[in-house]
């Protein structure tokens, strides 16, 4: 038992899949609808200062989200660390798809995750250790929003759930523990 708050936010994302039997596994793009849902570590609403009464303040979710999710994706490209085929075509001039192929395979091992628009063309790219099914990148904003909800709240909120609408009927949910 407890509150709950829910924050959407729209954003246009290409990707593909590239091991997808169907047309998946060409670039293609979606108008992603993401959903966070907080809720109240203690069962209880915040008792005085600026947010008393809520569980988290909207506008504060809404900066995380957009810092998180809407920043480092919206009109970029999501891919896979394994889809070498399309990552390669973005190699910034100078460096070798090999070598830029390693220097994203470190910054992925280190962080969990790439963002640059230092490619070939200037393409924004967002790279994660595994394909950008709405699943996985239900679980992945949950991970990177998670402790930004945590420290927003001062630990009175925790994210419990990311909800990810590839389409208007279609959607994948990450949920806490």
């Amino acid at each position: 038992m407890g509150f709950t708050v829910t924050r959407q936010i729209g954003i246009d994302a290409g990707h593909r899949i590239a091991s997808h039997g169907s047309k998946c596994r060409h670039l293609h793009g979606h108008r992603y609808l993401v959903e966070a849902c907080c809720r109240t570590a203690s069962g209880d609403l915040r008792a005085d200062g600026e947010q008393a009464g809520m569980v988290l303040d909207f506008g504060f979710l809404k900066e995380e989200m957009m810092a998180h999710i809407d920043a480092p994706c919206d009109h970029g490209l999501i891919l896979d660390l394994a889809d070498h085929q399309i990552l390669s075509m973005f190699a910034p001039p100078g460096i070798g798809p090999a070598d830029w192929l390693d220097h994203l395979a470190a910054q992925v091992r280190d962080r969990g995750y790439v963002q640059t628009a230092d490619t070939a063309l200037g393409q924004k790219l967002y790279v994660i250790p595994y394909p950008p099914t709405a699943e996985w990148l239900a679980r992945h904003w949950f991970e990177r929003l998670a402790p930004a909800i945590t420290a927003r709240s001062d630990g009175l909120a925790v994210l419990d759930r990311v909800t990810v609408w590839e389409t208007p009927n279609c959607y994948a949910t990450y949920t806490a523990g």
